[in-house]
């Protein structure tokens, strides 16, 4: 299952885990505990989904656990989007930047695994 692709999203997912786990503990310095709990968990689910993905029993359990990733996208973003918009809260707009590559990336992941797993295989 695993490609070139794959691995640029695992890398940058593990990296973008890294930078919200530095992001929440400011959130706790600041005593934003539960956007940080919140936020701790959808940002580093998306790298855990797609690590999993790497080892998927089928190409459905890629996708499916492809899908997982991009839920937890949208989920992190609602979380940052709120940062943003609360002026007491820190925000950092480079979390948003990365998070949008993550995204394009895991949609391009998806459609072409669909894509390739409905076109006949060649024997």
């Amino acid at each position: 299952m695993r490609n070139d692709r794959d691995k640029i999203i695992v890398n940058l997912s593990f990296k973008f885990a890294l930078n919200i786990v530095v992001f929440c503990e400011t959130l706790e310095e600041q005593k934003k505990y539960t956007i940080a709990r919140q936020l701790i968990k959808s940002g580093t689910s998306i790298g855990a989904n797609i690590r999993e993905a790497q080892n998927a029993e089928s190409k459905n359990d890629f996708i499916h656990k492809f899908k997982i990733a991009a839920k937890e996208v949208d989920e992190t973003y609602y979380w940052l989007e709120i940062c943003k918009e609360i002026k007491t809260y820190p925000f950092d707009q480079s979390l948003i930047d990365e998070l949008d590559s993550i995204s394009r990336i895991i949609n391009k992941i998806i459609s072409s695994s669909k894509i390739s797993k409905t076109l006949p295989s060649s024997n």
